[in-house]
């Protein structure tokens, strides 16, 4: 039998004992060893929401299919709550590098703004991992071959200003 507070549905005992073909005194024994914590109305009735359903599915799971005892379903559940919670921490961590990351890039977006040579980041970014064939070296090659020695490598300068 469910029964509605809150807009979500409760089960009595004796409709998840049948639906789950389990005996009451099963349902409290869990309840006992902390692996469930169903609600109770104001008359003491057990009155169990679908995350307790869900538990109890995950609880016959491992004592029916894998044959583990129910100190091994404490360990298990213990260790699911705490992965859950490490993933929390993950996905907050990673929310929080990507807000900065965003803002990193903003500061950059302004201080090229406000450079005296203007380039954009891809600019910056290939000039930095070509290395001594790059730009700077292509200058260099086209001063060998004839061009004016008295020319100045603005990558270069660049490059050791804003380091």
């Amino acid at each position: 039998m469910a029964t509605k507070r809150s807009g979500k549905a409760y089960y009595m005992i004796s409709a998840v004992a049948a639906k789950y073909d389990i005996h009451p005194q099963t349902l409290r024994l869990y309840e006992r060893e902390g692996l469930l914590k169903p609600s109770r109305t104001e008359g003491n009735t057990r009155l169990y929401s679908e995350d307790d359903l869900d538990q109890l599915e995950t609880i016959l799971s491992l004592t029916r299919e894998l044959g583990v005892n129910l100190a091994g379903v404490e360990v298990i559940l213990n260790m699911r709550r705490k992965m859950e919670r490490m993933q929390q921490e993950v996905n907050e961590f990673m929310a929080y590098v990507k807000k900065e990351l965003a803002r990193g890039l903003d500061d950059w977006e302004q201080r090229l703004s406000t450079a005296m040579v203007k380039s954009s980041p891809t600019d910056l970014v290939r000039a930095g991992t070509t290395g001594a064939t790059g730009a700077s070296g292509a200058r260099r090659a086209e001063s060998a071959e004839g061009a004016d020695e008295d020319e100045i490598d603005v990558a270069s300068a660049v490059s050791k200003r804003s380091s």
